[in-house]
């Protein structure tokens, strides 16, 4: 309780380390001895060791030590006794025992009356405690002893004895009430603990004595004593009046019986366990910690679970100050403190048991400057914590100099100061501040030592959240780096996507997504996820996208393309094995999609590895998953890759995503899909409010893994936009091929483009006459661009090369290459195309 005890006269202190001077009459001390050890001489005459009969006996009852003692008592020497059997000594069989000590050598003591018989031939009763020894430990198996002067009561002395134990006993303050629970006596602890003296507190109740909770709780123990005769126990919490510090007090409330067993008043016994109960705190306080800090691998989320856990167990505010060089630096300098100039400290989580913390001079996220000579900068200089009183010479020049935070002390009346550094693996990070004013007690030793310990632990958490952060922002960065900044231009589909990293533990993962313009106006989609997490999942995405698009470029067909992309990452993984990088050695996997959808023919082309099936949401809103063939992710080299094909409505939509979009810890993949599917069928007025939408219902405020998305809206080209002519395998028609191009482009209005038709029509198909073989067919390609196909039964193909001075060919497909953006070729079920795209002026 946090409530001072009130009674009689208030503002007598009980703690005499405090100042308290309470009107308890002094006892007596003696002076004061030097504080060296006993000798057994001078122990002996102190006790007299001659009033005990002492006796030893060995395994077979044999006495092996006889002191005068036990001379005294029965009349014989030592030398007459010494070897002799104990039980010669019987008068009478041991009551209950018969058969003498040796049937006693299983029971590690014993204790009752003996017979004996005296030198002198009479019986003589003598009470004996024997202490039956471990053996091998080279003393006699048995102690016998017996107190001479047992029976010899000295009733003076001893009821002043009791009364004397009673009043001055050191140990527990003792209170004795009666039958109506009104004191009657109080011993010196009690009366120190009340800072009252026994007559002021005479025939009061312990409610009255101790006003508040406590007494109240006291009372009703006391009377369930009266009426149950069973002893009570509790604990109680207070704090005398003028002292600072709470007291813990063990209580016992318990019977005071007469010779007939009735109850004629109740004891009560407070035990000053405060030092335990502080040692237990600062333990739970420490296991706490263990378990709130470090929680998470963020540095401002650690340090402010550091100040959760201090305020207001420990301190009444706390800042936790990080040194400001960490910022731009990817590890701790060497020296954290300046050679010349002021410390920068940069301030990271605040707490105080004040609502806003209106003591803190720096908000959080502010930088603050410490000159030589300040507390923290003088707490980081000495390598370990550090307490101040305001009133400290050098703590009061610092103020001087730092006015705002001296009038703030002021203000809020902060009277104790600790500074704590934070270090972790030899390196300092930054300092800790713990203030007090709301608590009248300053920071002690014990604090200093505990606040020490629960900073230390901190300091490991809030460095491992710096490097981890400090190697996901690299990794981030890397994968950002690594996928498309925007999003190409093509006529095929509208396209909106979305990339989040983790926001766990796991770090960044290795998720991409990329959107490929191919030739004849088709565009190829990839969504993908590498194994892992951190800066090799992400250097290995970056690996896996070069490919893919190099492979597109050639225009591998989906299945093809992810077999070569299979055998890749397969080459990665033994490259991994051998390599000599901890990080980067193991097993490399990964999952893809590949996607072709040609608007010309409105047929998308999929294939996938062990990754999460295509959705496609057509005319009317419902959204389905495009059932591909099974297959295991890329790198397992097991089963071929097979390809699907639909025919897609213009408008339709084509969902790509990986499997941190619809898997989670809480959630079935199953479950996600559903949702999923909900999200996408409802309208929404752009793709990018699409994907907004899809990950606010499918993903917490911090997903467990990286998600990306890839939404698309199919377009379709009209058939007028789309000319074929199929050419007979005869050089004369070339001519009427060049005729049919140039009407065509009249009728599109690329009156302009005619020219360099002309050209590029003319050389494609006199190769294809020349060098390949028939069916030979023409098509040209009108949307944003101008597309010239011509398509043949061979397989070989073209490549550019230079043509000498004199030579008659070599030069058409350099012209072609010259006047067109990009020309290629790609293989088909039936031959090759070769195809050529020039770009049109906008109209």
């Amino acid at each position: 309780m946090e409530q001072p005890v009130t009674a009689g006269r208030a503002g007598h202190r009980a703690d005499r380390s405090l100042g308290a001077e309470p009107r308890v009459p002094p006892v007596p001390q003696a002076p004061e001895a030097p504080d060296v050890p006993e000798t057994p001489e001078a122990l002996a005459e102190l006790v007299g060791e001659s009033l005990t009969a002492r006796v030893t006996l060995d395994e077979q009852g044999r006495v092996t030590g006889w002191n005068t003692g036990a001379e005294r008592l029965l009349g014989y020497s030592a030398r007459q006794m010494t070897g002799r059997p104990a039980v010669d000594l019987l008068a009478e069989p041991i009551p209950a025992r018969g058969g003498g000590l040796p049937a006693l050598a299983g029971l590690p003591r014993w204790n009752g009356e003996v017979r004996l018989r005296h030198h002198d031939g009479r019986k003589v009763t003598v009470p004996v405690l024997a202490h039956h020894r471990t053996p091998g430990t080279g003393a006699p198996a048995w102690l016998l002893l017996s107190a001479l002067t047992h029976g010899q009561p000295r009733p003076s002395l001893d009821e002043s004895l009791v009364s004397w134990s009673f009043t001055q006993s050191p140990c527990c303050a003792l209170a004795l009430y009666d039958t109506r629970l009104r004191l009657r006596r109080a011993n010196e602890g009690m009366q120190q603990a009340m800072a009252l003296t026994e007559e002021e507190m005479l025939g009061l109740r312990v409610s009255e004595i101790v006003d508040n909770e406590a007494g109240e709780r006291a009372e009703r123990s006391m009377a369930r004593v009266l009426r149950t005769g069973e002893p009570q126990y509790e604990e109680n919490y207070l704090r005398a009046p003028g002292e600072t510090r709470e007291h813990a007090w063990s209580v016992f409330e318990s019977p005071l019986r007469d010779a007939e067993g009735t109850i004629q008043g109740v004891c009560l016994s407070a035990h000053d366990m405060t030092e335990q109960f502080w040692a237990r705190k600062r333990l739970q306080l420490i296991a706490e910690a263990g378990r709130r800090i470090g929680g998470t691998l963020d540095v401002r989320r650690t340090a402010e679970e550091l100040t959760d856990v201090i305020v207001p167990a420990l301190a009444d505010f706390v800042s936790v100050d990080l040194v400001a060089a960490l910022d731009d630096l990817p590890e701790p300098p060497a020296r954290v403190l300046p050679s010349d100039g002021p410390l920068l400290l940069r301030r990271v989580a605040l707490r105080s048991v004040i609502p806003g913390a209106p003591e803190a001079v720096v908000a959080a996220g502010q930088v603050d400057s410490y000159p030589e000579g300040s507390a923290p900068y003088e707490s980081l200089r000495a390598g370990r914590p550090t307490l101040h009183e305001v009133t400290d010479p050098a703590f009061t020049a610092w103020l001087a100099h730092a006015p705002e935070r001296g009038e703030r002390i002021r203000a809020f009346g902060i009277h104790s100061v600790l500074t704590v550094p934070l270090t972790a693996r030899g390196t300092t990070l930054g300092v800790a501040f713990l203030l007090r004013h709301r608590n009248p007690e300053g920071f002690r030793h014990d604090d200093l030592v505990l606040a020490g310990e629960l900073v230390a632990r901190a300091a490991v958490s809030i460095d491992n959240a710096r490097r981890y952060t400090r190697e996901r922002n690299t990794a981030v960065t890397l994968q950002r780096s690594l996928l498309p900044r925007r999003l190409p231009r093509q006529a095929a589909v509208e396209v909106a996507s979305r990339y989040l990293p983790a926001g766990g533990h796991a770090g960044v993962g290795g998720d991409w997504f990329d959107v490929i313009p191919l030739s004849g106006a088709r565009v190829a989609l990839v969504v993908g996820d590498v194994v892992g997490h951190g800066l090799h999942a992400s250097a290995t995405m970056g690996r896996l996208r070069t490919a893919v698009r190099t492979l597109a470029d050639i225009d591998l067909p989906c299945d093809e393309l992810l077999t070569h992309l299979d055998d890749l990452v397969a080459r990665l993984s033994v490259e991994g094995e051998d390599g000599e990088d901890g990080e980067t050695s193991g097993d490399v996997g990964a999952t893809c999609l590949y996607a072709v959808y040609d608007p010309v023919s409105r047929r998308c082309c999929f294939a996938g590895a062990g990754h999460p099936m295509p959705a496609v949401v057509r005319h009317g809103g419902r959204a389905e998953l495009i059932d591909l063939p099974a297959a295991p992710p890329l790198g397992m080299g097991s089963l071929p890759h097979e390809a699907t094909e639909v025919v897609l409505p213009e408008g339709s939509l084509l969902v790509l995503y990986t499997n941190g979009l619809i898997e989670n810890r809480d959630r079935d993949p199953d479950a996600g899909v559903h949702r999923l599917r909900e999200a996408l069928a409802r309208p929404a007025l752009s793709l990018d409010a699409l994907c907004d939408r899809v990950l606010a219902d499918l993903l917490p405020q911090r997903p467990a893994d990286d998600v990306a998305l890839l939404v698309a809206r199919t377009r379709a080209l009209d058939a007028s936009q789309v000319a074929t002519w199929a050419v007979p395998d005869d050089p004369s028609a070339v001519a009427q091929t060049r005729k049919d191009v140039v009407a065509q482009l009249e009728r599109w209005g690329l009156s302009d483009a005619v020219f360099v038709t002309e050209l590029v029509v003319s050389e494609l198909v006199t190769n294809a006459i020349r060098h390949a073989q028939p069916p030979i067919q023409l098509r040209l390609i009108h949307d944003n661009t101008l597309i010239c196909e011509v398509s043949d039964g061979g397989n070989t193909a073209p490549h550019l090369r230079r043509a000498r001075t004199y030579d008659e060919g070599g030069r058409g497909l350099l012209l072609v290459a010259q006047l067109t953006e990009r020309w290629g070729t790609r293989q088909g079920a039936a031959g090759k195309t070769i195809w050529a795209e020039q770009t049109l002026p906008l109209p």
